[in-house]
């Protein structure tokens, strides 16, 4: 099945192949689900094509079926200001895009980006190392 440029295997029930689109977690599939009355028992090949065409609307947008505005992966956008929720290739665009605009204004978290370090404040003295591995050589 295809659902917002995503292949989804037929044998999947409905939230959880939802949740295998980019942009769309498993809380947001059963959002979707009980929002428009589809049985989140039911798997995705048995979806009729009113389902499906229901569900793409319901994920180009979220806010005219219901969904609260916390829910969205997007809220203020930085540009607009608008609630928006993004879905597949967009949401990689817009983020490569946040991360250059940080990367240009020189904060904190663009330099972190562009030396590709830890972003989030964890520890780098012993995890997320690159490279290739070292071992100590055992005496036999």
């Amino acid at each position: 099945m295809r659902i917002a440029e995503t292949d989804i295997p037929g044998d999947l029930k409905v939230p959880y192949g939802l949740s295998l689109i980019k942009g769309i977690g498993i809380n947001m599939a059963y959002a979707i689900c009980r929002l428009l009355g589809i049985d989140p028992n039911k798997r995705i090949g048995f979806l009729t094509d009113q389902e499906i065409a229901k569900i793409e609307q319901a994920i180009k947008n979220p806010k005219a079926i219901g969904i609260p505005s916390w829910m969205l992966n997007r809220r203020r956008d930085y540009e607009t200001g608008q609630d928006m929720h993004l879905v597949g290739a967009q949401l990689i665009y817009y983020v490569r895009r946040d991360i250059e605009r940080e990367k240009r204004i020189k904060s904190w978290r663009g330099i972190r980006h562009a030396l590709g370090l830890k972003v989030r404040g964890q520890k780098t003295s012993r995890t997320g190392r690159t490279g290739m591995t070292v071992g100590v050589k055992r005496r036999r």
